[in-house]
């Protein structure tokens, strides 16, 4: 013999009368026959049978209840850039740290950069002319009950969204030592 299926009752109405069994964790609203459930979790994601017994009939509805955490706001992290024959080619990665079942989406910030942006997934792959000023690009992470988007911006090829290359901030720092310890060497002389 095969083992019977076991169900747990939430709820039972009968004659006026109900009977919540879970307590607490539940709410039943009379008025329109809805049953709420209380400080939602992904346990709670399952299959529901709502069953009303007339007499020698019973009619059976079966509600499946997904249960979905919100999406956080999406980062943008280059993972590769280089210069080749006159244009730049980046590729970019959007990620949202959480969230269940999010989907990811590029479309162009602009009209000048709506054709180069566009693409479903969360990688992209950006190939342009260095002769272009800015790219903008915007990452949309989404699931069904929530979104977040998230701005890539480049005025030049670089691993920086501000448009400053590597050695661009190795060039700064070294002027900057290079000042103070002149700096130190004046207020010795005097």
């Amino acid at each position: 013999t095969e083992d019977p299926q076991r169900k747990l009752v939430l709820l039972k109405y009968l004659g006026g009368n109900y009977t919540n069994y879970m307590q607490g964790r539940t709410r039943f609203h009379e008025l329109d026959f809805s049953l709420e459930i209380l400080n939602t979790s992904r346990q709670d994601r399952q299959l529901y049978e709502y069953i009303v017994s007339k007499e020698s009939e019973e009619k059976v509805w079966q509600i499946q209840l997904e249960v979905y955490e919100p999406v956080s706001d999406p980062s943008i992290q280059i993972l590769s850039w280089e210069l080749a024959n006159g244009s730049c080619i980046i590729t970019i990665n959007c990620t949202a740290e959480q969230g269940d079942n999010v989907s990811y989406s590029w479309e162009g910030w602009d009209a000048s950069t709506s054709g180069l942006c566009t693409h479903n997934g969360s990688l992209l792959h950006l190939s342009y002319p260095l002769q272009n000023s800015s790219i903008a690009c915007a990452c949309t992470a989404s699931n069904p009950i929530s979104r977040g988007v998230v701005l890539f911006k480049s005025s030049e090829c670089s691993y920086e969204q501000g448009g400053k290359s590597p050695s661009a901030d190795l060039a700064l720092s070294s002027l900057l030592v290079l000042l103070s310890l002149c700096r130190g060497l004046f207020y010795a002389v005097l």
